[in-house]
């Protein structure tokens, strides 16, 4: 049983809330939201606060501009003090789903497209599909400015021993926040590259780990700003390291129970886990224009920097774009190791559960597992085992999304149109940027 609008205002009361943020996202998955005071709580949980939706990338045009912020109860929280000042009053939080004012859902919030892949699991039978995300992140200095620099006083590597820095007290301090907000925080832990921070927290079904994530980056960025540091999920800040991913535990329920295992089949991995493999594997190049969004993305996406560049699976290999961990039971899931914290949480797994779909109900198969190092394989035997490789730039990366029917159809046309129409955009003004690395290169040799 979820939360009542009374149980919510008698909490909001309580704890002597005063400001109430509606929260949604945009197509590029930017949190955004409308804070409203004490007075208006009851329209809010309602669902009668209009906003503009004109003014946010991808969502209306101007005469159509009016939408309205439908609260979801069961994600409200009220943010502890430690990251908003509570001399100014207490403040609560509620995910909301876009709708028109008729209360009809609007085809272009990125929760919805979401939704409409779950029920879609559920017409086949399935209970829900479970995720369990890996965001990475870096730490950066400010400036006297208080501008973001690429700069760390943290020269610390994977796994390492309290390093006496800020990075190390910013993230125990975004653990403590996110355990005050329900979070179960299973690890937190510093990463391969100097400044890079990982902190994982428990699987959850699609759509609260889609909620999960957008709460994620608020917390990290709020926290690390409070140290006077700067948190970015830019997938490849710095080159010649590590780039920050967000590999992603997927699996599904059926009946209560996990469907990914069989524990008579090779490797104990069902024919529906199979089918579900085969399905990412299959539209891979089409939805990595959604779960890497951004030029930046693919800087990440290159050989010898532990990233996945091919198309591939393997029971054991960490160079496959699709890795099984060695749980099996309820803990049996492929782990999806392309995706960067950059992306829409709600679109990308949105994608990821329309491509798995796709395997099962076309009863797909996989090529055999890979149980080589597929990064020390010469491209001949690459091709014999017919490992393909990921899209290598955004641009090509939105070629395939455009040939690809299934991806496109659960993205909805207006969310489709929109975000091409963004990443060309982006990819255009790249292009025609002149980068300090041509300047290096060209400006005293030519």
């Amino acid at each position: 049983m979820g939360l009542t609008k009374k149980e919510i205002l008698k909490a909001m009361a309580e704890h002597d809330v005063r400001f109430l943020r509606l929260q949604f996202t945009d197509i590029l998955g930017k949190n955004k939201n409308v804070e409203v005071p004490a007075s208006q709580f009851e329209k809010a949980l309602d669902g009668e606060m209009m906003f503009d939706g004109s003014s946010i990338e991808g969502f209306t045009r101007i005469e159509e501009s009016d939408m309205l912020l439908k609260p979801d109860y069961d994600t409200f929280v009220i943010f502890p003090d430690e990251i908003e000042d509570a001399g100014r009053g207490r403040v609560a939080r509620l995910i909301c789903d876009v709708t028109y004012p008729d209360g009809t859902p609007f085809e272009g919030d990125p929760r919805g497209v979401l939704k409409r892949q779950i029920e879609r699991l559920k017409k086949l039978g399935f209970d829900s599909m479970s995720a369990g995300p890996e965001p990475e992140f870096f730490l950066f200095l400010r400036d006297e400015e208080g501008l973001p620099t690429t700069e760390t006083h943290d020269q610390a590597g994977y796994f390492d021993l309290a390093p006496i820095d800020k990075g190390e007290e910013a993230r125990r301090d975004m653990v403590n926040v996110l355990v005050e907000m329900g979070f179960e925080i299973e690890a937190a832990h510093h990463e391969v590259a100097p400044g890079q921070h990982e902190i994982d927290f428990k699987y959850a079904d699609a759509l609260k780990t889609a909620d999960n994530i957008a709460t994620f980056k608020f917390v990290v960025k709020r926290v690390a700003l409070l140290h006077g540091l700067h948190a970015t999920f830019m997938p490849k800040p710095i080159a010649g390291i590590n780039g920050s991913g967000m590999h992603t535990h997927l699996s599904i329920f059926k009946n209560g129970k996990n469907a990914f295992y069989d524990p008579k089949a090779e490797y104990e991995l069902s024919r529906t886990a199979l089918n579900f493999i085969a399905g990412l594997l299959a539209h891979a190049p089409g939805m990595v224009a959604i779960t890497n969004p951004l030029v930046n993305s693919y800087k990440r996406l290159t050989p010898g920097y532990e990233a996945p560049t091919n198309i591939a699976w393997s029971a054991s290999n960490r160079s496959a774009m699709i890795r099984i961990p060695a749980r099996r039971g309820v803990g049996t899931r492929a782990e999806l190791r392309m995706p960067d914290p950059s992306t829409n949480p709600y679109l990308a797994l949105a994608v990821m559960l329309a491509a798995g779909l796709d395997g099962i109900e076309k009863d797909l198969l996989p090529p055999p597992s890979i149980q080589r190092n597929i990064f020390s394989m010469t491209v001949r035997e690459r091709r014999r085992h017919k490992i393909k490789e990921l899209p290598g730039t955004l641009r090509e990366a939105i070629a395939a999304l455009e040939k690809d029917e299934v991806i496109k159809e659960a993205l909805g046309e207006h969310i489709y149109n929109h975000y091409v129409q963004a990443k060309r955009l982006e990819w255009e003004d790249y292009r025609i940027t002149v980068h300090d690395w041509e300047l290096d290169r060209y400006l005293s040799e030519y």
